[in-house]
């Protein structure tokens, strides 16, 4: 027979299955509880605080509510206030003999802990977990604070990550709001600007044709006051009498009414009324309610992996493919694209292979790579500079069977590997090929880079340069940075920092290297000059008034052997050369789609034999003209067509290097000098 506790008024066996625990005080036996029984059971006598210290070091917890102790046979409780202890009374001969006594005030707590149960040990509990592993209590909690100590600086790093990326975006905010503060102002200056227009337009079409009017009005009220006036005179002269004199002055009025008759008086209207305004609004307002996006994503790259054949076993020369879900903090897929991106694959020698980074649009990416040699490789893929899940990879490159490649070419070769981009892969090296039995690929060397904010990728490039030591510049204008890459293709470093104050870029959009290997930044948006060493550092600023007034006018010059100055003129269509005086001595081309025709020239360079390279931005091409301007050739790029070429430069080894903006790339040609 088990003891009954009340509940509710009503008797509830003690049975083993609903209770924790049962301890042994003196003559009275505790029981703890499941929680799912302790909203209807009275425990606690409120003048027996021990046994919340009991309790609690059993449970882990203090109920709330707190009346009686358990009366386990007789209901009967006593309790004395002054020693605070409390005492049952009768004997408990039903209570079942496997219930253990674990607890007693009056006994030592033993200095164990047990790594099983994660507790410390009394006397009484020791038995109970003879098996389980135990260490000293001191010991225990050493581990403990060692643990927790080792977090720490996880902890504190991961607090400084967190405030710094926080810190990136708050500023991110302020330049976008700045942007929008700018390009706003920019067009209500522009909408100012018009509407004086306008008004002035309006005003000198009213004034010419008031003038006219006026002018008619003027004749009219003089002639019709002629005319009065002299029927005015002759009635006075009929009414008189006849005389001499009286005849004399008739004769004159008839002389004067017969001018006046034949005067031929302006009696239509010279000039209209018409002033009519046509403003097409409608287009313009839908252009304003969808003008700019904020764009973002809720990727984070402890939730984003990579998935795909190019994470497992490639082929020498053959195009990998991995795909990319990006996922926000909760492990969601996210659905839109634009996140921030980049993608490294690493050769043994530490180089790195090139590739192109595909955004789907609905939260998945795709990196396409291909590997030159066999060996162990890995690729490092970042979102927003933080590795996700299980990146880097570790990759193996072997190369196709023998028997494999036979088979391929008994069966065919597949589409796939009829693709132009299987087999610019390999230059984007920067590895010279000699002319193959393909003509259309013999010009392109390699291309860099794809759209994005992270090195080696561009958002509107624009400037491009080549100093004498082998690197190429890039003006990344959206950016706000310049890039620089060696002859190869191989990314050196960046440098720049958005802003309009001095050592800041806006919006870089020409590049040059001085003879001294300063770099000379022209910045379109702060209009000035910016002077940085060949590290990247600031040195000074030019502001020249010039700059306030060049309006639409040149956008790219070139200086030649002569110390001429070439420069290109995008809105008419020609290129025109100067001498350093400033007069002009030479212009060529004219708006068209033929050879020595243009539309829009943008980047222009100069070769050793004085000859002219120039960029076509609305054509897509690059042609060759000599020091005359008579036309010569043009660059191939049929196998990767530019689209909306800008700068153009010609690198320390003889090529050509050109920004292909529309193409997020800068591209490096053969030229034969």
């Amino acid at each position: 027979m088990f003891p009954f506790v009340p509940l509710n008024g009503r008797n509830v066996p003690i049975r083993l299955d609903n209770w924790e625990h049962l301890c042994q005080f003196g003559d009275i036996i505790v029981g703890f509880p499941k929680r799912s029984l302790l909203t209807q059971m009275p425990l606690f006598c409120p003048e027996c605080p021990k046994l919340d210290a009991l309790f609690e070091s059993k449970m882990g917890w203090v109920p709330k509510k707190k009346e009686n102790i358990i009366d386990i046979k007789n209901n009967q409780h006593e309790c004395n206030p002054r020693t605070r202890s409390s005492k049952l009374k009768g004997t408990y001969p039903d209570l079942p003999a496997t219930v253990p006594p674990s607890f007693s005030l009056g006994h030592q707590v033993a200095e164990l802990f047990c790594s099983a149960c994660e507790s410390a040990l009394c006397e009484d509990c020791v038995p109970d977990h003879e098996e389980h592993p135990k260490v000293p209590l001191s010991q225990a909690l050493e581990q403990h604070r060692s643990s927790l100590q080792e977090r720490l600086p996880q902890i504190s790093d991961a607090l400084s990550f967190v405030k710094e990326i926080l810190q990136q975006l708050t500023n991110q905010r302020a330049f976008i709001e700045e942007d929008i503060q700018s390009s706003f102002e920019d067009l209500h200056k522009q909408l100012d600007v018009r509407k004086s227009v306008l008004l002035m337009e309006l005003e000198v079409t009213y004034r010419l044709k008031q003038k006219v009017l006026q002018a008619q009005v003027d004749s009219l009220v003089r002639g019709e006051g002629d005319l009065a006036a002299s029927c005015t005179q002759t009635e006075e002269a009929l009414a008189g009498e006849a005389c001499a004199a009286s005849m004399q002055a008739e004769q004159e009025l008839q002389e004067r009414l017969g001018g006046l008759a034949g005067l031929g008086l302006p009696c239509q209207p010279e000039e209209n009324d018409q002033l009519d305004l046509l403003l097409e609004t409608d287009g313009l307002r839908k252009s304003i309610h969808n003008l700019g996006t904020i764009v973002t994503t809720s990727a984070v790259a402890s939730q984003s992996e990579a998935m795909g054949a190019g994470l497992e076993q490639c082929i020498v020369g053959h195009p990998a493919s991995v795909t990319i879900v990006t996922r926000d903090k909760s492990g969601g897929a996210c659905k839109s694209g634009n996140a921030i991106l980049s993608a490294e694959v690493f050769t043994p020698d530490g180089s790195i292979v090139d590739g192109e980074i595909v955004d789907h649009k609905n939260g998945t990416y795709e990196f396409v790579y291909t590997v030159p040699n066999e060996g162990d490789f890995s690729l490092a893929l970042r979102l927003y500079d933080q590795h996700i899940k299980g990146s880097p990879f570790k990759l193996t490159i072997n190369r196709i069977l023998e028997a494999e490649v036979e088979g391929a070419k008994r069966r065919g070769k597949s589409p796939g590997q009829k693709k132009k981009g299987s087999k610019r892969a390999s230059s984007a090296l920067g590895t010279p090929r000699r002319k193959t039995q393909n003509p259309i690929e013999d010009d392109l060397i390699f291309r860099i880079g794809t759209k994005g904010r992270n090195k080696g990728e561009f958002t509107n490039l624009q400037g491009v340069a080549a100093s004498s030591t082998g690197r190429i510049l890039i003006a990344d204008s959206n950016n706000q940075c310049v890039q620089i890459f060696s002859n190869e293709g191989e990314f050196k470093t960046r440098f720049g920092m958005r802003g309009r104050s001095p050592g800041q870029l806006q919006r870089p959009t020409g590049v040059a290297v001085h003879p001294t290997g300063d770099i000379i930044i022209a910045d379109y948006d702060n209009k000035w000059v910016s002077i940085f060493t060949s590290e990247g550092k600031y040195k000074d600023i030019l502001m020249l008034g010039i700059f306030s007034d060049l309006g639409s006018g040149p956008h790219f010059a070139a200086v030649n052997n002569n110390n001429e100055i070439i420069v290109t003129d995008f809105h008419n269509h020609s290129v025109k050369v100067f001498t350093p005086e400033g007069e002009l001595v030479l212009k060529f081309g004219s708006n068209g789609e033929g050879n020595g025709q243009f539309n829009a020239p943008t980047g222009v360079a100069v070769d050793v034999n004085g000859n002219i390279i120039v960029a076509d931005w609305g054509n897509s091409r690059i042609q060759v003209f000599d020091g005359s301007g008579s036309f010569l050739s043009y660059i191939n790029t049929s196998a990767d067509p530019l689209y909306g070429p800008q700068g153009l430069a010609l690198t320390s080894d003889g090529h050509v290097v050109v920004a292909d903006s529309g193409n997020h790339c800068f591209k490096v040609y053969r030229y034969l000098q």
